[in-house]
């Protein structure tokens, strides 16, 4: 704008011609100098409007505006299509026990189970008031008679040694439990029994001794004078059935065991002097029922 000003001043200096403004007082005398123009002054009224000109080039689009609002939620849609299940996930952790529902109806009783095994023994009661005597019971001691007893001697001398002696001549055998064929009594009755033997010895000295179960229970000893003498032993023992017992030289070359059935006898003998009660009881039982 400036540059126009300039120009058109020095236009009017070099052409001479008057230029006519109208400022305030008649005598004003115009000079026309040819100077630097003055400030601008102010600026005149708007003109008319002028033609519309043409139409520009179409500028760079500007940058995007801020978004939006967020508009007011939509009606609710149709529901569409069921798509594919997808593949099953895995499994999440447990989650915190709920509360206990309400309890249901009882149901119908279900058949009965199995009896199931003994379980243990509980602890022991209290001890309980003593009751009523009972009606005395039936006595049986006449009803049960149990017996065994021998007496048996031997009709050679001089057995052998460190094996039970066989005493062949049967004097006595209640029950049948001593065995003449290898001279053992054979236990039938658990209880307490007595045995005792009556031994003539001649010519030698006599070592013999009682055997339970293959076990020595007394062993005597006699020495021989020169006169025949007469050895002796006895004792009693506590049998259980098929225990054994029998008679044995213990040691060699003492073994003076003598017998003549014409004038002298060697005896061994033994029998029941009463029965074990725990049997007795149970065979009570068996006879009872």
């Amino acid at each position: 704008m400036f540059v126009f000003l300039y120009v058109t001043s020095f236009a009017i200096c070099t052409s001479g011609q008057s230029l006519h403004s109208q400022f305030k007082g008649e005598n004003y005398s115009t000079k026309y100098v040819c100077s630097i123009p003055g400030l601008p002054g102010p600026s005149g009224l708007p003109g008319d409007q002028g033609s519309p000109g043409p139409h520009g080039r179409i500028g760079i689009p500007g940058r995007d505006g801020r978004d939006g609002r967020k508009g007011e939620k939509g009606e609710k849609g149709n529901a569409g299509l069921r798509g594919k299940t997808g593949p099953v996930g895995q499994p999440g952790e447990k989650g915190d026990q709920g509360e206990p529902g309400k309890k249901g109806p009882i149901g119908s009783g279900g058949v009965k189970g199995d009896v199931g095994p003994v379980g243990p023994a509980g602890p022991k009661g209290e001890k309980g008031e003593r009751g009523k005597t009972g009606l005395p019971g039936v006595c049986k001691c006449g009803k049960i008679v149990l017996k065994s007893a021998f007496s048996v001697g031997i009709t050679t001398s001089y057995p052998e040694e460190r094996i039970p002696i066989v005493f062949n001549k049967v004097l006595f055998n209640e029950g049948g439990h001593y065995n003449p064929s290898n001279g053992k009594f054979i236990c039938a009755i658990p209880g307490i029994y007595y045995f005792s033997y009556d031994i003539t010895l001649a010519n030698k000295h006599l070592a013999i001794g009682l055997v339970h179960n293959g076990k020595f229970r007394i062993k005597t000893f006699d020495a021989n004078t020169g006169n025949h003498d007469v050895a002796s032993g006895s004792t009693v023992l506590y049998l259980q059935p098929e225990d054994e017992v029998w008679l044995e030289i213990f040691y060699t070359d003492q073994n003076g065991l003598f017998a003549d059935p014409t004038w002298a006898d060697s005896l061994f003998s033994g029998f029941l002097l009463y029965v074990d009660t725990d049997y007795l009881d149970a065979l009570s039982d068996e006879d009872e029922l």
